[in-house]
């Protein structure tokens, strides 16, 4: 009784953040066993809830090695983290509900169209049927592709390689298990010439960050380009664009000097990674500031809507751009692909690059003023957060309280997205239904 009264006063974007909340408190809660460690020890909370919240945001910043640090079942609570983090909290608990053969009622379809940023709140159940089978084939086809590799690495071990390196590049979360093999916080170092599993891996990360909504759009349409609608067709040139270009500044500056093989997957594999999956094959300490001001931006930037990544989303760059040269060419409506774009979705686009962009300098410049780091170094470590990505200059570890609460904050609000934060603090804000006098002020 008391419950239905609680959720008929919440939103549907409330619902959200505090769905993803609960599962992230259960899963510190489950890794502060010491069951979970290899040391069979408890571990602290604030590190509990650290590698918790990574995990359900899908990010992959760690502070404790996942291989060396926790136990098979500490693993196997990460993994479900992530897979639970990646589908959507409140994805997968309708999903549950179908299975279960209860009804889904209009304001649970509701919530379940902001979960995964859906056009419309019709189709919306067979939508995540879709999803959750989707899911299911892309990861097992991971799995079996992946098998060889790791189960001739490592014997029977590489099995769960195989499952635990597949969902967690699908799900676009960057934790590996290469710590036993390759030192602690290595990643894929160790395997930074191998092209097969840098193909794997890649692909993996560029399905899962692409979105269910664009490849539902392509499984009902084919190849029939012309019938995608504008977003499907956004995401996919932003996207490719996003892929070739920092590839080729990788291939001719940051990797000029390794043998060519080498230098082909480092490349590709660095302008894969930063959207947003936290898997690194090259030492970006090493790199050059301007290759490391590359990976900040393609991490900003992150993937696309409704998908396993974060960041800011490629439609909102795409639709910033486009106003950009709308503006310079002093046309009224902003068009692309022979559509126009609503002002109300400028606004929004503006409004989250706003935010994501302004919480990642300010929370940088809290980092540097309370860790003494070098200001490049603060702002990587945010902008990876706050985009979910995962990547790092190996400072995470090494950082104290303060600077892990901050980008643990930073991971929930990227996960969740600043809209559905905005949305959900001023849902019950009056509608403006009047209008100031109208005056100009200059810009720019």
């Amino acid at each position: 009784m008391i419950l239905g009264k609680i959720k008929g006063r919440l939103t549907s974007f409330q619902i959200i953040i505090l769905g993803f909340a609960g599962v992230i408190l259960l899963g510190a809660l489950l890794l502060m066993l010491p069951i979970s460690t290899n040391a069979h020890i408890s571990t602290p909370f604030d590190d509990a809830i650290f590698t918790s919240t990574s995990a359900v945001c899908v990010t992959g910043l760690v502070v404790k090695d996942t291989a060396t640090y926790w136990s098979l079942f500490g693993q196997v609570v990460i993994l479900v983290l992530i897979q639970i983090g990646g589908l959507g909290v409140i994805t997968v608990a309708s999903f549950l509900t179908m299975l279960a053969g209860k009804k889904i009622g209009l304001m649970q379809r509701q919530t379940m169209q902001n979960a995964v940023a859906a056009p419309q709140m019709g189709g919306i159940v067979r939508f995540t049927r879709f999803i959750f089978v989707s899911t299911f084939i892309v990861e097992l086809i991971g799995v079996l592709l992946l098998l060889p590799f790791f189960c001739g690495e490592y014997g029977r071990e590489g099995i769960w390689m195989s499952v635990f390196h597949s969902i967690s590049a699908f799900c676009n979360a960057g934790f590996d298990l290469m710590g036993n093999k390759s030192g602690e916080f290595s990643s894929l170092t160790l395997y930074s010439d191998n092209p097969y599993l840098t193909a794997v891996i890649c692909i993996l990360i560029i399905v899962g960050g692409i979105g269910f909504l664009t490849w539902n759009d392509i499984v009902t349409h084919k190849l029939r380009v012309k019938e995608y609608r504008m977003q499907t067709k956004v995401i996919l040139v932003s996207t490719l664009i996003l892929l070739i270009i920092p590839a080729v500044i990788f291939f001719f500056i940051d990797f000029a000097n390794e043998p060519l093989t080498e230098r082909v997957c480092k490349s590709v594999f660095q302008a894969v990674t930063p959207r947003t999956a936290g898997f690194n094959t090259a030492d970006l300490s090493a790199m050059t500031e301007s290759g490391r001001a590359v990976i900040m931006l393609l991490m900003l930037v992150g993937g696309a809507p409704g998908c396993t990544a974060g960041g800011v989303k490629t439609t909102t760059i795409a639709i910033l751009l486009v106003n950009a040269v709308s503006i310079f060419r002093k046309k009224r409506n902003v068009n692309c692909f022979g559509r126009r774009i609503d002002d109300s979705i400028i606004k929004n686009a503006a409004t989250v690059f706003f935010l994501y962009l302004s919480l990642a300098i300010v929370s940088a410049i809290a980092i540097c003023i309370a860790e003494k780091l070098p200001m490049q170094q603060c702002m990587f470590e945010t902008v990876s957060a706050i985009a979910t990505v995962g990547l790092s200059l190996g400072i995470t570890p090494q950082l104290g309280g303060f600077a892990h609460l901050v980008l643990t904050l930073l991971m929930f609000l990227g996960r969740v997205g600043g809209l559905t934060i905005i949305f959900a603090a001023f849902s019950n804000k009056e509608i403006e239904v009047s209008k100031y006098p109208l005056e100009n002020i200059m810009v720019g």
